[in-house]
């Protein structure tokens, strides 16, 4: 008989003990540069895959909520004023601290959430990229300019932080949302408080473990752990802090933008996608169905760009339909440690039974199912499952979908498929297939979504604007412009004159 492991002594999953650094696990939240303990409380976080017990992590409430305000609000002050200089030399020491980890990170994302080990490795880098572009973009925050329109007159901008900044992050890339929000605030000057999803909070807290490795000062970057509601509504109602960055459902975004309105704080919002995929009768067919694939399944489904609705052109569509169904239907599902593995679990018992609902109903509207029935190994699995000839009217065409399930329906037109298109409230992202160079620009500039990818799924990374029109969410994360939300614009106007003199108009508009 083998002796347990460590872990499984403890009663915890025994892929635990493949971390090379134990010291990453982390179980409280990080308050003032201290690992903080709640009142007693604790929520279980485990593995969807196996079910297995992962960390019994601290549940914070609202006080506590409060004491991570007041040590990011201490801490601003020296954060702010710090050089430029300085401030981007503490995060790429971060990069440095999250570069060397990155292999223990993967382990706990896939354990935690689920997404196969690769995919998981994927997003450390991901999240890594965030950290090192924000690092270089904390040296160039002010980089505007004003020519004057006044004779004597010196007129300059320059962007300022804007205080205390809340994050919000949900469950799906638990580790490269909050760095994606994280790194552009602090190199824009401004001090983090953070709620993690309790699903998935070990790879934030271990991100917490590596800032304060790396020197981040205490209270430039806090985490509180606990319920979602109490601790989200201390942030959007705190005056100090002026900034909340929200990541996760259209739903709950509207609830989140009204709470901060009391307060007129800077909301940056991304928010639900649903996002169609269409592919034009002149496509490659191989090269279509690899752009389909990747882009539905890859975190198994649980994708806010994941493609939801594919329009295939009608004298390409059956021949699509067989050749998805069939690479659909090989797909291998399993837990997220097999590295052979393409789908792992979803998330919770709430996500598989939306997409059951979905499933029914399509089938009921006329729908037919292309994929076989098959078994899955564990409660939290669903097989890809591919739908043909899905009307426009079913559930799954006008809501999000976040698991395995791919909608395919027929479309004639260029006109007719930008209408079904563009007819939801989502606006995040859209994908087209056609080797028409003319009808791509076409589709590019009609199709009312934020983010447009032409003949490829990747498309996001460190220097792009992130984030969608419509009901898909308000501002942009990444890129330059990702430094908006957390700077204030303040323009200085210098009078030059060697005698001042009041003009006969108004001496405050001459």
């Amino acid at each position: 008989m083998h002796a347990l492991t460590h872990s499984a002594a403890a009663g915890l999953h025994p892929a635990l003990d493949r971390l090379s650094d134990r010291g990453l696990l982390r179980e409280c939240a990080y308050i003032g540069g201290r690992w903080s303990a709640g009142g007693g409380e604790k929520f279980a976080v485990t593995d969807p895959a196996s079910g297995m017990l992962l960390a019994r992590v601290d549940a914070l409430g609202a006080a506590d909520a409060r004491r991570a305000i007041d040590a990011a609000s201490g801490a601003l002050p020296e954060w702010k004023g710090m050089l430029p200089a300085a401030r981007s030399e503490l995060l790429r020491q971060w990069h440095a601290q999250v570069q060397s980890a990155r292999e223990d990170l993967a382990l706990l994302i896939t354990l935690e959430q689920g997404k196969p080990l690769a995919q998981a490795r994927g997003e450390v880098a991901y999240a890594a990229s965030f950290i090192a572009y924000y690092a270089d973009e904390a040296l160039r925050v002010n980089v505007e300019g004003v020519t004057s329109h006044l004779p004597d007159a010196r007129m300059w901008l320059q962007r300022e932080p804007v205080g205390v900044a809340a994050l919000l992050t949900p469950w799906n890339f638990p580790c490269a949302l909050l760095t994606r929000k994280a790194a552009a605030a602090l190199a824009a000057g401004c001090t983090v408080v953070s709620h993690p999803s309790s699903h998935t909070p070990l790879s934030a807290l271990a991100l917490a473990e590596l800032a304060g490795r790396a020197g981040l000062p205490p209270g430039v970057f806090n985490i509180v752990t606990g319920d979602a509601g109490p601790i989200a509504e201390t942030y959007c109602s705190d005056g100090r802090v002026r900034a909340i960055s929200f990541t996760g459902s259209t739903e709950i975004g509207r609830i989140v933008a009204r709470a901060a309105a009391s307060s007129v704080k800077r909301v940056v919002m991304e928010l639900g996608g649903h996002a169609p995929l269409i592919v034009f009768d002149d496509a490659d067919l191989g090269r279509a169905v690899d752009i389909a694939l990747d882009a539905k399944f890859a975190t198994s489904g649980q994708d806010c760009l994941a493609a939801n609705r594919i329009y295939v052109q009608r004298r390409l569509y059956a021949r699509f339909c067989t050749a998805f169904a069939h690479r659909a239907a090989g797909l291998r599902v399993g837990e997220g440690l097999d590295e052979a593995v393409d789908i792992g679990p979803l998330m919770h018992a709430g996500v598989k039974r939306k997409a059951q609902a979905q499933i029914a109903d399509a089938l009921q509207r006329g729908a037919r199912q292309l994929t076989p029935q098959r078994a899955v190994p564990g409660p939290l699995f669903l097989a890809p499952t591919v739908l043909a000839d899905v009307p426009d009217a079913a559930l799954i065409m006008r809501e999000e979908t976040f698991a395995p399930v791919a909608a395919l329906c027929p479309f004639d037109t260029e006109d007719e498929v930008l209408a079904r298109a563009n007819d939801t409230e989502y606006g995040l992202a859209a994908y087209v297939v056609t080797r028409d160079g003319a009808r791509a620009a076409r589709m590019a500039n009609a199709l009312d979504y934020g983010m447009v990818a032409i003949n490829r799924v990747k498309m996001t990374g460190a220097p792009v604007p992130f984030g969608g029109m419509k009901q898909s969410g308000i501002g942009r994360e990444g890129s330059r412009h990702g430094l908006e939300a957390f700077t204030d614009l303040k323009y200085i106007c210098l009078d030059l004159q060697r005698e001042h003199t009041l003009s006969n108009g108004d001496p405050h508009h001459a």
